[in-house]
């Protein structure tokens, strides 16, 4: 019987202070609320929730996940605009990357409009709130599935 898919999912810098940090924009739910939804989604995969403030170990975590995980899920928040470091570690995968942000970045300031992370990701899906987790979850399981 073959191992059950493991799915890492990244998140970056102010995500720890979901559900309190401009709710009117990320919502009400916290960061443990979209871990549960994305474990809840993952049909039996093993999902392994990481978030962190420090761009070098979410390059860390991204070059882990070159051997250990199936797919990678990342909401790089701000590092979405501004890190070549994210988009050089995710080019070193040969997994499905699906970049997620609970807002639409191409609808808010001009600065949002570029990601450098959308470069190396073989999907996005933004602007959907913590549902955007778990439709994430979905998708990677069915490149997964496919491959």
């Amino acid at each position: 019987m073959p191992e059950a898919p493991v799915l890492y999912v990244l998140n970056g810098p102010n995500l720890n202070l979901l559900g309190e940090r401009e709710p009117d924009i990320y919502g009400h739910d916290t960061l443990d609320d979209v871990r549960k939804r994305c474990e809840a989604a993952a049909d039996g995969a093993s999902v392994v929730f990481l978030q962190s403030n420090h761009e070098g170990q979410l390059v860390d975590w991204i070059q882990e996940a070159r051997t250990k995980a199936s797919a990678l899920i990342i909401n790089p928040a701000a590092y979405t605009h501004t890190s070549v470091a994210l988009y050089d570690a995710l080019k070193t995968l040969s997994i499905p990357v699906i970049e997620c942000h609970l807002s639409n970045p191409a609808a808010r300031e001009a600065f949002r409009h570029h990601s450098y992370v959308s470069l190396a990701a073989t999907g996005v899906i933004a602007g959907l709130g913590v549902q955007g987790y778990e439709l994430a979850v979905k998708a990677a399981l069915n490149m997964i599935r496919r491959a």
